[in-house]
């Protein structure tokens, strides 16, 4: 199968809701990695570009199949998010970590920390 996840607040926990920096979401990391050791297709995209997709996927050690536009596409067939989405075949909606913080302003500022 064809297995894609999102990255902010479904990979990772963002600064706004930790109070210091963006953090891997484990237990969402654990649910990647058991897929892609049962041989599925993964990858990653998000609605921030292409760029924030590849390279949260390089410091999380994900090793991606594919790198994508994050777009409805229905050749996808499970994809995780913490929104409510039609984006795959099977939306599956994940926890997102403090949803009464606002990501609003943490969207618009966000960057890569090394």
């Amino acid at each position: 199968m064809k297995i894609a996840f999102d990255i902010d607040d479904t990979l990772i926990i963002p600064s706004v809701v930790t109070g210091d920096r963006d953090v891997p979401n484990y237990e969402n990391i654990d649910l990647y990695r058991w897929f892609q050791r049962q041989g599925h297709t993964m990858y990653l995209w998000s609605g921030s570009g292409y760029d924030w997709a590849k390279t949260w996927g390089e410091k999380l050690g994900l090793q991606p199949d594919f790198i994508i536009v994050k777009e409805k596409n229905l050749a996808i067939d499970i994809c995780f998010d913490d929104c409510i989405v039609d984006l795959a075949k099977i939306n599956v909606q994940v926890k997102r970590i403090n949803n009464s913080v606002s990501r609003a302003e943490w969207n618009k500022n966000k960057r890569i920390i090394s």
